[in-house]
C-alpha cells in the first residue's frame, strides 16, 4: 500500500510540474523576431478581454499549426471571421487562429495536422480592420469535458517568446 501512494504522489507531482511548464509551440508565422510581436493578452479590445496576441502579417501570408493536433473546429464568426480551433495531441490546449483570408487547401474539422504544417493564411476577416491583416492568436487550457468554445484562457506570448528564441 505505502508504495502505492507513493507512485501515485509522484504522477500527482509530474502533473503539476508538467501544467506549470510552457507548452512547446511553433512559430505560427516564419520568421517571426520580438520586434514582430507584443504582448496584448490583457489588453480590452472593443469592450472585452482581448486574452490573445495579435501578430501583424501581410495578407496571405501563410500561418503554420504550432503544435501537432487535430482541427476540432473550422468557424465564421462575426468577431474573429474565419477561424481554425485546433486541440494539441494531449487533448490539454486549444489553439484558437482568427481573422485568416483562407484555410489552406483540403483542411478540414478532424484532420490531424503536424507542427510547422500551413493551415491558413492570413487575413482580416471578422470585425479586424481591413487595412491591417494579423493573425489572432489565442490559446486555452481544455477542461475536462475538451470542448473547443470552451477553456481557460492562458497568454501565447510567453510560448512565443520562446519558440522564437530556440529557432534563432
Amino acid at each position: 500500500m505505502g508504495r502505492n501512494v507513493g507512485i501515485a504522489l509522484s504522477f500527482v507531482a509530474a502533473l503539476a510540474i508538467g501544467a506549470s511548464s510552457l507548452p512547446d509551440i511553433g512559430l505560427p508565422i516564419d520568421g517571426l523576431t520580438l520586434a514582430n510581436v507584443r504582448d496584448s493578452f490583457s489588453e480590452v479590445h472593443s469592450g472585452h478581454p482581448h486574452e490573445a496576441i495579435d501578430i501583424m502579417a501581410p495578407k496571405g501570408t501563410p500561418v503554420h499549426a504550432v503544435v501537432s493536433g487535430s482541427i476540432r473546429k473550422l468557424f465564421l464568426s462575426k468577431p474573429g471571421g474565419n477561424t481554425i480551433y485546433e486541440f494539441d495531441d494531449t487533448g490539454v490546449y486549444c489553439y484558437y487562429y482568427a481573422h485568416l483570408d483562407r484555410y489552406a487547401e483540403g483542411l478540414r474539422e478532424g484532420m490531424r495536422v503536424d507542427r510547422g504544417s500551413v493551415i491558413a493564411y492570413v487575413g482580416s476577416t471578422g470585425n479586424a480592420d481591413p487595412g491591417a491583416p494579423h493573425l489572432h492568436l489565442a490559446m486555452f487550457e481544455l477542461g475536462s469535458e475538451k470542448l473547443w468554445w470552451k477553456g481557460t484562457a492562458v497568454n501565447p506570448y510567453p510560448a512565443l517568446v520562446a519558440a522564437m528564441k530556440k529557432a534563432k
